[in-house]
């Protein structure tokens, strides 16, 4: 049986809303032709939080991770990540992805390990 303290934070999760971070890079050429797509479906599905964090811009963020393929997209809600890693620069992949989440399907199997790091530190400095 689950606790009230473990119900509470089921529940505070289940209520706080999805983010979609993209990775990206001023000077990357697909990040630029990424864009578009990124903001359409940002209109599409605006129960999501959506932004797009330049890593250059926003060293202070991004720290000491290294981001080397791009675009690199961060998934998280609540208090989780549920991914962060590269992603075929197809919005319909994204859009699949964003729907097993919501879904219920659980976070990656091989999340990187400062991947909830991550999502709370720009989580914060973006609310």
């Amino acid at each position: 049986m689950m606790g009230a303290a473990a119900s509470s934070a089921v529940s505070e999760i289940e209520k706080a809303p999805w983010w979609v971070v993209c990775l990206c890079a001023g000077w990357c050429g697909v990040c630029r032709e990424y864009r578009d797509g990124f903001e359409a479906l940002a209109r599409r599905r605006p129960e999501m939080r959506w932004h797009w964090l330049d890593v250059e811009e926003r060293e202070d963020l991004v720290e000491d991770m290294d981001v080397e393929t791009f675009p690199t997209l961060l998934i998280g809600r609540g208090s989780q990540a549920f991914f962060l890693g590269p992603l075929l620069p197809q919005h319909a992949v994204l859009e699949r992805l964003l729907d097993s989440y919501v879904d219920g399907a659980p976070a990656a199997a091989q999340l990187p390990s400062e991947a909830t790091p991550l999502f709370l530190r720009i989580a914060k400095a973006l609310t």
